[in-house]
């Protein structure tokens, strides 16, 4: 499986490199997120702007970040879907779970605002 991670501060971008996230990709990327995860990493941007095309399991594994994320209260956002792969997540309704935006600077944007939100919301508990 071909990826880049690049890691800042607040958040790590995933791009994959790969054009099909089938059956021989959906673990390895699984993995990949889950040792992102256990690394500390709680806000991840996954970058599908190379990805055509999914099956079901990809569509499990970018769903499995999202849980990662959440579970830590983190955040998960998907940004540079190609239309077939958009319409995918909308046929099968992880359009309404995922936070899926057209290019990583909104990726961006939703993380930093995430977090400014679960601070305040800590901050109010107190």
């Amino acid at each position: 499986m071909k990826f880049t991670v690049d890691k800042h501060e607040k958040y790590v971008t995933f791009k994959l490199e790969e054009t099909n996230l089938n059956s021989l990709i959906a673990p390895q990327l699984k993995s990949e997120l889950v040792l992102l995860n256990s690394h500390g990493v709680k806000n991840i941007i996954l970058d599908l702007t190379s990805v055509k095309n999914s099956d079901s399991s990809g569509l499990s594994s970018i769903l499995s970040g999202h849980r990662l994320c959440k579970g830590c209260e983190g955040s998960f956002v998907v940004c540079g879907s190609s239309e077939h792969l958009t319409r995918l997540l909308e046929i099968t309704k992880l359009d309404s779970v995922l936070a899926l935006v057209p290019s990583e600077e909104e990726a961006i944007d939703i993380i930093f605002m995430e977090e400014i939100e679960r601070e305040l919301n800590r901050e109010a508990e107190k």
